[in-house]
């Protein structure tokens, strides 16, 4: 797995996933927003992390009794234990919360860990506890049957679709208030820069559009003035 520069991590944690989806678009991708996808606790940090994934697939219940964690190479719980420090666990579900895809303690375990965060596009039962650890985690819904009743974990770390989103193991994934973008790794640190200097830019617009000016040839950026009221402004202001 690709490991992110300390400087793009910084720079991907500062900027929002629309400022990253426009830069996406630009480059003509525009499914790399996860669809239903929200934010179990508010106080939670954004998150950033390269993807190490999980795939289930609809349960066959003569291979997918309890007895199937038994097994110390079970996918779900190998995921768990193996997903790096500072990356983080992206789980395809179907798009189904009927039944969990994971709960409480495996959660604070991939904490325990150091994994940035967890994702799926099904739910999580426990949900209150998860939204209490700290650790940044999305899902569609809580869930509280066991992922056994709907659910067969068959792969790790292959590439999956999360809320019909493609996820590639080491893309890196990108989380907000408003939900979670998935950024192609080698796309990682230009975009992360392209980004950062929007922000900027964006934080001058909205200082702007306070002080009562129009958007007209501000945002977007399509009057030679707002370039030179740009620039003194990031003068001023030291960035």
């Amino acid at each position: 797995m690709t490991k992110l520069s300390a400087a793009t991590r910084e720079k991907l944690l500062k900027v929002s996933t629309a400022t990253l989806g426009t830069c996406l678009f630009k480059r003509g991708l525009r499914s790399q927003f996860m669809q239903n996808v929200q934010r179990l606790s508010k106080s939670t940090k954004n998150m950033v992390g390269e993807a190490y994934t999980l795939r289930y697939i609809p349960a066959r219940e003569d291979l997918n009794g309890i007895e199937v964690f038994k097994d110390r190479s079970h996918p779900q719980r190998k995921a768990v234990d193996e997903c790096p420090a500072g990356a983080v666990l992206v789980i395809d579900s179907r798009k189904d919360a009927r039944a969990a895809s994971a709960g409480g303690i495996l959660v604070g375990r991939l904490m325990a860990r150091g994994v940035a965060g967890v994702v799926t596009d099904g739910g999580f039962r426990d949900s209150a506890e998860i939204a209490e650890l700290g650790i940044c985690a999305y899902h569609q819904r809580p869930s509280a049957p066991t992922n056994l009743t709907h659910h067969h974990a068959i792969d790790i770390n292959v590439p999956i679709g999360c809320g019909d989103a493609p996820v590639f193991p080491g893309d890196i994934i990108v989380g907000d208030a408003d939900g979670v973008l998935v950024v192609p790794a080698h796309l990682a640190e230009e975009l992360a820069n392209e980004a950062f200097e929007m922000t900027v830019f964006e934080d001058f617009v909205t200082e702007e559009v306070k002080k009562g000016r129009t958007t007209m040839g501000l945002y977007p950026n399509t009057d030679p003035q707002t370039t030179v009221d740009f620039e003194a402004w990031r003068k001023k202001v030291g960035r």
